[in-house]
């Protein structure tokens, strides 16, 4: 048997209805959308969630939390793991994170933490810094300033 022998078993494949193309299609006319009523016409049914006016769950269920979503900030999170690529003294900074393809987008914060271990010295340059990361930043020579 060859790839161009392959074919589905009889009966498989059926091909699409095509309604509303004459008569002699068995679906012309109404298009087997019945006659008149809200579901026949152009555009018709109800938008979802529409339980034919009766109060819809979504708002007959209680609503509990707290949503800080217009004060909410983006945060970049990089890990110490993340920095080996980076030449001994250099400077990390987020056009350095940038370019080394470590975060994408827009932030508000850049914050690194502690994963990981780093050998080389390096000086950082981030908005926020874990206790861990900065001590093992600073254990292997490098140095944190927070921008």
């Amino acid at each position: 048997m060859k790839l161009n022998e392959l074919a589905p078993p009889a009966g498989a494949k059926k091909s699409r209805k095509r309604i509303g193309r004459g008569q002699g299609s068995g679906t012309a006319q109404t298009a087997g959308k019945g006659h008149k009523g809200q579901n026949s016409r152009s555009g018709g049914g109800v938008r979802p969630g529409f339980e034919g006016g009766q109060m819809p769950l979504q708002r007959r269920l209680p609503k509990r939390g707290f949503s800080n979503y217009p004060f909410r900030q983006n945060v970049a999170e990089v890990n110490l793991r993340d920095l080996t690529g980076f030449a001994a003294g250099s400077v990390v900074d987020a056009q350095a994170l940038a370019e080394a393809g470590l975060i994408k987008g827009t932030f508000d914060a850049i914050k690194l933490l502690g994963d990981g271990e780093i050998q080389v010295a390096l000086t950082v340059k981030v908005d926020k810094i874990s206790a861990g990361a900065k001590t093992k930043v600073e254990a292997a020579g490098g140095s944190v300033e927070l921008v």
